[in-house]
């Protein structure tokens, strides 16, 4: 019986020093830096936890011992945003992956937000995040991931390759869940400026998509800079101005007058926003997400902005964020 005991007592003991020493949900932590800008990315699902400059922070960060809420700063792949039922059909087959949103009978953006990565390479202003999609249920393909995070001169940017390492072809698309900060105090303060056209219309009960509509004349037309106020928005965007590198360009500007800028190359023809109306009160509309996305919400079932990456071929997808 003295062993068990002592099992036991190791087992509380462990457990103290547990405690004592808690593990960060997020995991390691790889910190960059450029000047006075700051990035941290996090071990678990590549994220984003925070991104400052100066003191000012540029991205909304979550407490380092806290788990990620909201998708905040998170990849998500190899889908962005939602899937009716969690079902597909590619190639003659059909596909049923878990329902991530069951309260919406839905899967949401993807498989990786949750999963371990590791840095392939850190160095002062760079960290090159990896990890490896193996086949499961639902999914049976397999991806090598990296996400490349740089600071610069121009701010934080974002590079994400995906490469089929299957045998077979694979449907894929990619997004990541950054939220601009506006600064002291919420957004309800900041002007914001999106040139886009048109606007992704979705059911209230799953906000699956039910059709487009031109933004003009609507609430949700920013081409020329606005003030938030209180409106809610939680939709995606296409038909994105961009100028001669290609690139489109959302503007949130805050009470202190400084703006954070995002970028979005041509591989995201999407973009989401989401104002934080359902999340925990303490964190509802303290920063805006501003979600570069290469496909629409359900693009497995409809197919509509899908990649279908060949064995041996890769995807490439870029975004940046600046405070100016």
């Amino acid at each position: 019986m003295a062993p068990c005991r002592a099992a036991r007592l190791d087992a509380r003991a462990g457990d103290r020093t547990a405690a004592v020493n808690p593990v960060a949900p997020s995991g390691e932590q790889f910190e960059i830096a450029h000047g006075e800008q700051r990035a941290t990315i996090v071990e678990v699902g590549a994220g984003v936890r925070a991104y400052e400059h100066g003191q000012r922070p540029v991205l909304e960060s979550y407490p380092l011992h806290a788990m990620c809420d909201g998708a905040h700063g998170a990849p998500l792949i190899p889908w962005p945003n939602r899937l009716a039922d969690g079902r597909y059909r590619f190639d003659g087959s059909d596909y049923q992956v878990a329902l991530s949103e069951p309260d919406k009978h839905n899967a949401i953006h993807g498989f990786t937000r949750w999963r371990p990565w590791r840095a392939l390479a850190h160095e002062p202003g760079r960290v090159l995040m990896g990890t490896r999609l193996y086949p499961l249920s639902g999914y049976p393909f397999a991806l090598e991931l990296q996400i490349d995070y740089r600071l610069d001169d121009g701010g934080l940017s974002v590079a994400t390759t995906a490469t089929n390492i299957g045998e077979h072809a694979c449907p894929y698309a990619c997004g990541q869940h950054p939220y601009l900060s506006p600064g002291a105090g919420p957004i309800d303060a900041c002007t914001l400026e999106l040139a886009v056209h048109t606007r992704i219309l979705t059911d209230a009960e799953r906000q699956l998509p039910a059709g487009s509509e031109p933004v003009a004349g609507t609430p949700f037309d920013f081409r020329t800079p606005r003030p938030l106020g209180e409106q809610r928005i939680d939709c995606a965007f296409t038909g994105l101005e961009r100028d001669a590198a290609g690139r489109a360009t959302a503007r949130l500007t805050g009470a202190d007058g400084r703006t954070v800028e995002l970028w979005l190359d041509e591989s995201y023809p999407i973009i989401q926003l989401y104002t934080g109306d359902t999340l925990a009160p303490a964190r509802r509309r303290s920063g805006l997400a501003v979600e570069p996305m290469s496909s629409p919400p359900n693009a497995f079932a409809s197919g509509d902005g899908l990649t279908r990456l060949e064995p041996g071929e890769a995807a490439r997808s870029s975004w940046g964020v600046r405070l100016t």
